[in-house]
């Protein structure tokens, strides 16, 4: 659905209509299929943390937080920082609290953008990239990731840069394709960046989940401190995705600067859940090494079904998304393929070809993802097979 024929949405937002991960799990709940589409864990996170949350709704902890987030939590995300990166954060002036990470980037951008600037991000993109960078005022350019192990030419990034551009918008661990950027890709980045005087806005959510390879902040490379706004959230480490909790980490004038847009979007959010999920990162390191292992079986589970049913299928990285080619089958329509997929085999995926503008690169390409209980994969990946029959 989109807006194109509608008279009172402003031209940006036209293209935009219901996301196509509401579209996917409306066809699951439909049809009955399992739903391999959105991104969303179908158990809950850890019964201790789920145990805070209530007990500080008991406690009284109901009204607004502090505009940057409780101190407990903005203490608790700095020593996570420390922890696991060994980076600094002030957390009285350089960490903010955002209703989920999908706030911090939109605050981001509407907070530096103005009309005629430019944001360059890395397609396939998660799709409220595009949206926030249209209510932004700023128009979106992008530098392809292609198969099979989803490297972007160099110079095709260089050449994205003009003296419009304001920032470049990093995903990684990446979503849709499960790609981790590497060392060498990231020192590019970095280098383009203070050339060119941009900003880097890095999206970390899938921090925690990388299986192959290891996940470097953009932040912590030389001269990147202060350019860089670096976001995460509690919602894919700890799975609670409904609570909305993410953070926004920065040095003082830039966290001033998404503050100042944030504040008049959800002003503070999740008052009890900031309490737990300041415990949550507090959590020991068995904790983080146990959900990498279960989620690792997960994505082993779904990437072979997968490849026996027929498919090409790209390993990810990182994330708990894989995407697979459906041309093998005899086809390279994505969208159609996954509005089939249903009726065929009772499974919902979503079609990678929504994330590109360049559509000829994605028309083919198909999401699946493996958050889901293992019995869950373990029945999809046995509908799945019953595809090749028909080959």
């Amino acid at each position: 659905m989109s807006h194109s024929g509608d008279p009172f949405i402003k031209p940006q937002l036209r293209e935009f209509g219901e996301t196509i991960f509401a579209e996917m799990s409306a066809l699951a709940a439909a049809t009955g299929a399992i739903n391999l589409g959105q991104g969303f864990p179908d158990t809950d996170g850890p019964s201790e943390i789920s145990e805070l949350a209530i007990s500080a709704i008991r406690n009284g902890h109901n009204q607004y937080p502090p505009g940057l987030g409780i101190q407990e939590l903005r203490q608790a995300i700095s020593a996570h920082q420390k922890r696991f990166y060994d980076l600094d954060f002030d957390f009285e002036t350089e960490v903010l609290v955002t209703a989920g990470a999908t706030e911090g980037i939109a605050a981001s951008l509407l907070a530096i953008c103005e009309s005629g600037d430019e944001i360059i991000t890395f397609e396939p993109y998660y799709d409220s990239y595009a949206a926030s960078i249209a209510l932004s005022g700023a128009t979106r350019r992008v530098v392809t990731l292609r198969t099979p192990n989803y490297s972007f030419d160099p110079d095709e990034l260089r050449n994205a840069v003009n003296v419009n551009t304001k920032a470049i918008l990093v995903n990684s661990p990446h979503n849709p394709t499960g790609k981790v950027f590497d060392m060498e890709e990231l020192s590019l980045i970095s280098e383009i960046c203070q050339e060119h005087d941009l900003i880097a806005i890095c999206d970390e959510v899938y921090e925690h989940l990388v299986f192959e390879g290891s996940h470097t902040p953009l932040i912590s490379f030389p001269g990147m401190r202060d350019r860089t706004i670096q976001i995460s959230s509690a919602g894919k480490t700890f799975s609670f995705t409904g609570w909305k909790i993410g953070w926004v980490c920065a040095q003082p004038a830039l966290i001033n600067t998404v503050r100042t847009a944030k504040q008049f979007l959800t002003y503070v959010n999740g008052a009890p859940f900031q309490h737990a999920i300041a415990s949550a990162l507090e959590l020991p390191d068995t904790y983080f090494s146990d959900f990498l292992v279960d989620m690792t079986k997960k994505r082993n589970c779904l990437t072979t079904g997968l490849k026996e049913a027929g498919f090409n299928v790209f390993s990810p990285a990182g994330t708990f998304f894989v995407t697979a080619d459906i041309r093998p089958f005899g086809i390279s329509d994505g969208r159609q393929f996954c509005l089939d997929l249903p009726d065929a085999c009772g499974v919902v995926a979503v079609p990678n070809v929504v994330f590109y503008d360049n559509k000829e690169e994605g028309e083919h390409l198909v999401r699946f993802a493996f958050c889901k209980r293992l019995e869950v994969l373990e029945s999809a990946v046995s509908r799945l097979t019953t595809l090749g029959d028909a080959k």
